[in-house]
């Protein structure tokens, strides 16, 4: 794959984004549908609206590496981060409630997202650019549309989603009831089966935008999701049968300053810059005002649980920082925590970036790579047929040999719950502080409750009904009754 950064062009102000409105129309002062997009270059601009929501931006971007982000706070409900106050807190005690904009705003803020790409598209097919770029562009867009609607329904579960006549038509006034789980989960699956269709493969698809590949990863985030086994190993199988990825050997190596452009591992990163057009946010966030070198915020920990649960020469846990000396001359680890690792160690996670001359780091943010190809169709597999397999446990021992961990045998991991615990314990020691989905891992296997419980005792306040967040007060009542909150939340 080729170096290229997101260029989020000028085409971004075609849209009014408020969150107050039922629905976000066409601003028709500043385009005229009849005469844009009228070349490849218009089309160009729309595509890469798309991806403007996507990004890292910590007021408007979903994958900032912020408290804003998804990433953030899916982890912070778990064990792989704890957080000592605010938000972080809430998230770790899972005390969220409707009044929570911490917790609300991905709805709030990128729900009309959706439908501002369902209006592009249209845009796209109505205009009379060649047909093989409308459906490279259309393609594009569509795995877009289907990546943000799927982190959203994994946050809230059924969605609303505006159909076409109803946007073409913003003046009526048309409040919309969320669609069930059947109907969510086909839209967003429509589009990524059309994505995976149309887009060229790995090797043609310049670095940071989507291939294939990234639109088959995504079905298969949803169909596990969803417990849809078979449908997970026939996505799995198509990345495989691609022969273009493989593990890198130097796991830490993923997150250096230099962006792994060339890796074979990545299936979709989103380029970070110090410019801010797509930030990575990370050092502040983690990096207590003592440490060594470039200092942060140390807004979040992770849990002495989480780095117990790694093998020793697990090279997974390399910056997973149990120990430092601060500036102020004091070591602090579990013994001396102070208030900086009272919680935990500190998830860096990535390269530390010494020589940066902003709090933002160029460190790129990875979102998906063919590691979790291989742990999903091991998951798959053993689900699939009541129990896992050699095939199974085999894939499990690929991952395990690049962290330099033993192998697992299939006498170790026999029946189906010891299994899926390993494979939940691999999850997060692989994809911790990446892109959020160990919560979805949790929830998925009974696990998401228990563990809070397990994390925090008689302070847990975490119950079966919060595996989805809240929507906001506000979305509900602009709904007039035909937009429902999630049971428990009212």
């Amino acid at each position: 794959m080729k170096k290229v950064y997101i260029y989020f062009l000028s085409i971004l102000s075609v849209f009014t984004i408020s969150c107050d409105d039922v629905l976000d129309p066409v601003n028709y002062d500043e385009i005229n549908p009849s005469i844009f997009p009228a070349s490849e270059a218009d089309v160009d601009a729309l595509v890469f609206a798309s991806y403007y929501p996507l990004r890292g931006s910590y007021g408007n971007g979903i994958h900032t590496t912020s408290e804003n982000g998804i990433m953030f706070i899916s982890d912070a409900t778990t064990e792989i981060l704890q957080g000592p106050y605010g938000l972080q807190q809430e998230a770790t005690l899972h005390s969220w409630n409707p009044s929570t904009t911490g917790v609300t705003r991905f709805y709030d803020v990128f729900y009309n997202q959706i439908s501002n790409m369902t209006l592009n598209i249209d845009l796209i097919q109505n205009s009379s650019v060649p047909e093989n770029a409308k459906q490279r562009a259309i393609a594009e867009i569509r795995c877009a549309r289907g990546l943000l609607a799927y982190e959203l329904f994994d946050f809230y579960g059924p969605l609303v989603i505006a159909p076409l006549d109803v946007l073409l038509n913003p003046l009526e006034e048309a409040p919309l009831a969320r669609l069930s789980n059947e109907e969510t989960v086909s839209f967003i699956e429509a589009d990524l089966l059309a994505a995976a269709a149309d887009l060229p493969g790995p090797e043609d698809t310049d670095y940071g935008r989507f291939s294939n590949a990234t639109a088959h990863m995504l079905l298969i985030r949803l169909y596990l999701h969803e417990k849809r086994w078979a449908d997970v190993e026939t996505q799995a199988d198509a990345i495989m049968n691609m022969n273009y990825f493989e593990l890198e050997d130097d796991y830490v190596g993923l997150w250096d300053v230099e962006a792994p452009t060339d890796s074979k591992e990545v299936i979709w990163s989103i380029p970070a810059d110090y410019a801010g057009t797509s930030e990575n946010q990370w050092q502040l966030m983690v990096l207590p005002n003592n440490f060594p070198g470039k200092s942060g915020y140390g807004t979040i920990q992770s849990s002495w649980y989480f780095y117990d649960s790694f093998e020793e020469s697990d090279i997974r846990k390399t910056n997973l920082i149990a120990e430092y000396t601060g500036t102020d001359g004091i070591t602090y680890n579990r013994d001396n925590p102070g208030n900086r690792m009272q919680l935990g160690p500190l998830p860096l996670k990535i390269n530390q970036d010494l020589d940066r001359t902003t709090a933002l780091t160029t460190v790129d943010i990875i979102m998906y790579r063919y590691a979790d190809v291989i742990l999903s169709k091991a998951e798959a597999i053993a689900n699939s047929s009541g129990g896992p397999n050699q095939e199974a446990i085999d894939l499990i021992n690929i991952v395990r040999r690049r962290a330099q961990i033993s192998e697992v045998t299939l006498d170790q991991y026999p029946d189906l719950d010891s299994f899926n615990d390993l494979v939940l314990l691999e999850r997060s020691h692989e994809y911790w502080c990446e892109n959020g989905q160990y919560r979805s891992d949790l929830i998925r296997h009974g696990k998401f409750v228990e563990r809070c419980n397990e994390l925090n005792g008689v302070a847990s306040q975490s119950a079966p009904y919060k595996t989805v967040f809240p929507f906001s007060l506000a979305r509900i009542s602009e709904g007039k009754g035909a937009f429902i909150q999630n049971p428990g939340y009212n």
